[in-house]
């Protein structure tokens, strides 16, 4: 049995066959039903769109079926413990998505959870939204390896997964954000310790962050819980909006990508968001094809062939 809290969880291996096998699978014009049967329990502490539904609709695709509950409903750690809530949960479904505040939450409720448990979002990671995205930049642009990623904005838990994968996949990330809101150290100096080679460059300009960039990414600069942050960020990520005037200074075929929801006027302009380079929404449908992939993996219902190789060993390097 395997979790999903983090891309930390695969190998660099079996996220390139993730990736691989989604785009396959996307391909086929008939959906199979492998998980007829089967149950999915989400419950989130947070609000959600593309996360909830993604998931739901992909099992309704491969003929199983879900079951939604907020964290108030449940009260997670509140009306009974992490430990037996996971227990109980694990007698009546298949796997079990978490939408939480803290990330510790996932890790204690996997610790007891006799099913896979996902992380559907945290503070420290959403490795949902990312594996859904190297899918994406995958059909736009074939191999990764040599690539470069230019990330917008603050180092929150999209970046966080993102930069991971990029590391394992061997594209190097360019990451334009004020000082002060940058990685911990201790992140950096983890993921320098796994891939030994990775490319993380820091820029304080965002023009000079993107003018090698395949793709451009952003997103909010006030993540949920962090509202009262917002005055702050708003002042501290001013010059940090990706809009038509920045898109002058990357490569005239470099593509767009927002996890959305979007703050329209902040974060990116109308223009960009809607605009010719703007892969965004082809970016949340991904998201569904991944998950229905990841599903099937953690469920048994398919399995990463021994003889499956890599496009390339992931080789990334801190400069």
């Amino acid at each position: 049995m395997r979790h999903f809290l983090s891309l930390a969880d695969l190998s660099p291996q079996e996220l390139h066959w993730l990736v691989h096998t989604t785009i396959r699978r996307k391909k086929r014009k008939k959906v199979a039903t492998p998980l007829r049967g089967s149950i999915l329990a989400l419950i989130f502490e947070k609000p959600s769109l593309r996360t909830r539904v993604s998931f739901e609709a992909g099992m309704a695709r491969l003929g199983g079926t879900s079951i939604f509950l907020t964290g108030q409903e449940v009260g997670l750690g509140i009306r009974e413990s992490l430990a037996d809530c996971a227990r109980t949960l694990s007698q009546y479904v298949h796997a079990i998505v978490l939408r939480v505040f803290r990330h510790q939450t996932l890790e204690i409720f996997a610790q007891h959870a006799q099913v896979p448990v996902i992380n559907g979002l945290s503070d420290r990671e959403h490795p949902c939204q990312a594996l859904g995205d190297f899918v994406t930049m995958t059909e736009l642009l074939g191999s990764l390896t040599g690539r470069t990623l230019a990330f917008i904005g603050d180092s929150n838990n999209i970046a966080r997964s993102l930069a991971l994968g990029c590391a394992m996949l061997g594209v190097r990330w360019h990451h334009a954000c004020p000082p002060a809101f940058r990685f911990e150290p201790s992140f950096l100096t983890e993921l320098a310790a796994r891939f030994p080679k990775a490319v993380l460059q820091y820029f304080d300009e965002p023009a000079q962050a993107v003018c090698e960039a395949d793709i451009i990414y952003t997103d909010v600069w006030t993540s949920m819980g962090q509202e009262k942050e917002q005055s702050e960020r708003q002042r501290a990520f001013a010059r940090y909006r990706v809009d038509r005037a920045l898109l002058q200074h990357a490569k005239p075929n470099a593509r767009v990508m927002h996890c959305l929801p979007a703050h329209r006027g902040e974060e990116i302009t109308d223009e960009v968001l809607d605009g010719p380079q703007s892969v965004v929404f082809h970016q949340a449908a991904n998201r569904m094809h991944a998950q229905e992939t990841l599903l099937l993996w953690l469920l048994g219902k398919i399995a990463m062939p021994r003889a499956f190789k890599s496009p390339r060993k992931a080789a990334v390097r801190k400069r």
